[in-house]
């Protein structure tokens, strides 16, 4: 099958935010749920607010964050301010994404996916290794 490049379109946010869903579902079954209760914004690039707090020049440098206090230092105690969430930039995705020239964009997703949820479920990096194969 061949595909005419010349009508293609970017990978719009609806297409990131669906292969990050589908990341959260191909999840072990223990993570799943608490993984689709976290947040997810997708944007086109990080807002000035999170680059100014992170001391970010450039927004390509950010493909994603998440936000929140991770699971293992939550406190019945702690009153959330704001629900955890977790962003993916689709202009540095994609940026990456063609540099890297080798990885699909699910793939690519995915992994900066898992990366976030590392953030949030606390995982060392032999969890990661068990869930995401980037890291064969």
């Amino acid at each position: 099958m061949t595909h005419d490049l010349a009508q293609a379109t970017a990978p719009d946010l609806d297409l990131i935010e669906r292969l990050a869903c589908e990341a959260v579902e191909a999840l072990p079954a223990a993570y799943r749920a608490p993984a689709a209760a976290v947040l997810l914004r997708v944007a086109d690039l990080p807002p000035d607010d999170i680059l100014d707090e992170m001391e970010i020049d450039d927004p390509y440098e950010l493909t994603g964050l998440y936000e929140g206090v991770p699971l293992p230092e939550k406190s019945v105690m702690d009153q959330p301010v704001q629900p955890d969430a977790i962003w993916l930039f689709r202009r540095p995705i994609l940026d990456e994404w063609v540099a890297r020239g080798d990885v699909t964009l699910r793939e690519l997703v995915t992994h900066v996916m898992i990366h976030e949820l590392a953030h949030h479920f606390g995982w060392s990096d032999e969890d990661i290794a068990s869930i995401d194969p980037w890291w064969e």
